[in-house]
C-alpha cells in the first residue's frame, strides 16, 4: 500500500519537515504537489517530479527531483517553490497568533500539461501545519505614547535581547518575522512607521525621535536585556536603521537586508537638526518585459548631495550585519553595502560582516518562505520587480536566518560566543 509520511505535521515554518513515500512500485515516476490558501483567498501551488528507487520509495532528504518547479535534491523545494496563482501576490501572514498556514502535499500518478489533459489522481494527501508562532510567546498590542505596533515576548521569565523590527515601502504593521524571533528567544517589536492606524498615511520624514522611544520602550521592559538593543530591517527601514545606530547609543546590533545606506526622498529628523535626503533618480527607473517596475535604478548618487546625504556610520559604535541579495532589482544593495563596508574599512573599523547573495532577490525572508518575485504595492500604479532566482533565492534565506540569530546573540547576550 503506497503511504506518504511527513514529519512532522505541525511546525514553525523556519523549520524543515521530512518527506517520504513507500509503497510504490520499483522506478515508478510519481509527482508530489502541495498548495496553500492564505487569509485571503489567494492560492498558492508548486509540483516536482520523483523517480522511486528499486524497492518502490521515495526520499525528499535523498532523492532529487527530476523536473517541475524545481530540480535536484530540495528537501523543502515544495514549499519555497510555491507560486501564486494569480499574478502578483505576496504571501504574507498576517495573523500570526491564532491560525497555522495549511500546506496539503498531494501525492498522484505522472502529470502532464501538455494537451489540457489532466491525468492527475491523488494517490494520498496530507495536511500541515505551518506556524509562526511557538507555544508560549506572547503579543502584546504596543499603543503607548507615539509608538504603535506588537511586541512578541517568548515563553519563560527572560530576560530576553530585545530587537526593533522594521519593514519599509509599504506601510503598515509586518509581524511574521518577529513573532518567529520571539520563537527563537528574542523579544521582539514589530514597529509601525507610517499607514497604520494614526500614524500618518504617508512618508513625508524620518523623526528619529519616534523610533529612540521605541528603543527606550524596549530597554525598560523588565525581561530585556540591557544596555543594547538590535534592529532587523528590510528596505526602506534599513536606512532608517543605519541612521538609527548612528544616533542612538541603544542600538548595539543592527541587521540590515537590501537597505540603501544614504538618506535617499525624505528627510531624517532629529532633535532639531534636518537631514537632508538626495532626491530619488526617478530618470532612471526601469520597468522588465512583464511591465513591472525597477527601482533599483533611482538610487543613483548623483551630485554633491550624494555625500552629504550619505550616513556617517564611522560614528556607530555598534556591529552591523549586511545582508545582499545580489538580484535585487528594488534597491541596488550591493554596490550600497560596498559603499558602506568600504567606507568603515577606511576609518579603521571591523564591525560589520557582509552576507552577499548570488541570484538572491530584494524580499529576503524567514527559510522556506515562496521567492515573491514580484508584488503589488498599495502606492505604485504597477507591480514592483523585486527580483531573485527561486533555488538560489531559498539558500541564501536558509542560510541568512542562521546568520541573524547568531549575530543577534553574539552582540546582544552578554558572555555569548559566535558558536552558539
Amino acid at each position: 500500500m503506497v503511504q506518504l509520511t511527513v514529519t512532522p505535521l505541525s511546525a514553525l515554518v523556519d523549520e524543515p519537515v521530512h518527506i517520504r513515500i513507500t509503497g510504490l512500485t520499483p522506478f515508478q515516476i510519481v509527482t508530489l504537489q502541495a498548495s496553500l490558501k492564505d487569509e485571503k483567498e489567494n492560492m498558492f501551488y508548486s509540483h516536482a517530479y520523483y523517480r522511486a528507487n528499486k524497492v518502490g520509495e521515495v526520499d525528499l532528504e535523498h532523492d532529487s527531483a527530476l523536473g517541475g518547479d524545481y530540480v535536484g535534491v530540495h528537501p523543502m523545494g515544495l514549499f519555497w517553490s510555491l507560486k501564486p496563482e494569480k499574478l502578483s501576490i505576496r504571501l504574507l501572514k498576517r495573523d500570526v497568533m491564532n491560525s497555522p498556514f495549511q500546506v496539503q502535499i498531494k501525492l498522484c500518478d505522472l502529470m502532464s500539461p501538455l494537451g489540457n489533459q489532466a491525468t492527475s489522481i491523488s494517490k494520498v494527501s496530507l495536511t500541515l501545519e505551518r506556524w509562526y508562532v511557538a507555544p508560549g510567546v506572547t503579543r502584546i498590542q504596543v499603543e503607548e505614547g507615539h509608538l504603535r505596533g506588537a511586541l512578541f515576548l517568548p515563553s519563560g521569565e527572560g530576560p530576553f535581547p530585545g530587537v526593533i523590527d522594521l519593514f519599509g515601502g509599504s506601510g503598515g504593521l509586518f509581524e511574521h518575522r518577529s513573532s518567529l524571533l520571539a520563537s527563537r528567544g528574542f523579544a521582539s517589536l514589530a514597529l509601525a512607521y507610517w499607514g497604520y492606524k494614526d500614524l500618518p498615511s504617508q512618508l513625508q520624514k524620518i523623526d528619529l525621535e519616534y523610533f529612540e522611544e521605541a528603543s527606550n520602550f524596549l530597554l525598560r521592559h523588565p525581561k530585556i536585556f540591557g544596555p543594547g538593543i538590535g534592529v532587523i530591517a528590510t528596505s526602506k527601514g534599513a536606512e532608517i536603521a543605519l541612521s538609527m545606530a548612528v544616533h542612538l547609543k541603544q542600538v548595539t546590533a543592527t541587521i540590515l537586508i537590501n537597505g540603501p545606506t544614504s538618506i535617499y526622498g525624505f528627510p531624517h529628523v532629529y532633535r532639531g537638526h534636518t537631514y537632508q535626503p538626495i532626491p530619488y533618480s526617478i530618470q532612471f527607473l526601469s520597468t522588465n518585459a512583464l511591465g513591472f517596475i525597477e527601482f533599483h535604478g533611482i538610487y543613483k548618487e548623483i551630485g554633491v548631495e550624494a555625500s552629504q546625504s550619505f550616513l556617517p556610520i564611522e560614528k556607530a559604535d555598534g556591529h552591523f550585519l549586511f545582508i545582499v541579495g545580489e538580484d535585487d532589482k528594488n534597491t541596488n544593495s550591493k554596490e550600497q553595502a560596498n559603499k558602506a563596508t568600504e567606507w568603515l574599512k577606511r576609518h579603521g573599523k571591523n564591525n560589520w560582516t557582509l552576507l552577499s547573495y548570488s541570484g538572491a532577490g530584494h524580499l529576503i525572508e524567514p527559510p522556506y518562505s515562496p521567492l515573491c518575485w514580484a508584488s503589488k504595492n498599495p502606492n505604485v500604479y504597477t507591480p514592483l520587480h523585486w527580483g531573485g532566482e527561486v533555488i538560489a533565492h531559498a539558500a541564501a534565506q536558509e542560510h541568512s536566518w542562521k546568520e541573524i540569530q547568531k549575530f543577534l546573540r553574539k552582540h546582544l547576550i552578554p558572555m555569548v560566543t559566535s558558536q552558539l
